[in-house]
């Protein structure tokens, strides 16, 4: 399997734990804290095989920033959480930083 294909799996694992640890109320509810759970072992295996592949300092990067982004969006579109002028920009920052970390090589 790829090693984008993995991340892209790590990323997305990473924010299905994050969204569910929310959901969780503290790890008060059941189903919620066991997506917590398997979605950040998940992340981390998906991870650890992506670093076999790629540079930990990009692939940690894309998956922070990636993930940081899109948990974001998450509590915006999900939560009902503000979304203002600075919080846009500052994603806007996360996404740019990204690409110059891939054109760097």
């Amino acid at each position: 399997m790829p090693a984008w294909l993995l991340l892209i799996g790590a990323i997305v694992m990473e924010v299905i734990g994050t969204t569910a640890l929310k959901l969780s109320d503290g790890f008060t509810r059941f189903w919620p804290s066991v997506v917590v759970v398997v979605g950040y072992v998940c992340a981390l295996v998906a991870l650890g095989f992506v670093l076999k592949r790629m540079d930990v300092s990009f692939a940690y990067a894309i998956w922070a920033g990636l993930g940081t982004a899109l948990v974001a969006i998450v509590g915006v579109v999900y939560f009902g959480e503000a979304m203002n002028w600075m919080k846009a920009g500052s994603l806007v920052f996360i996404v740019v930083g990204l690409i110059g970390l891939n054109l760097a090589g």
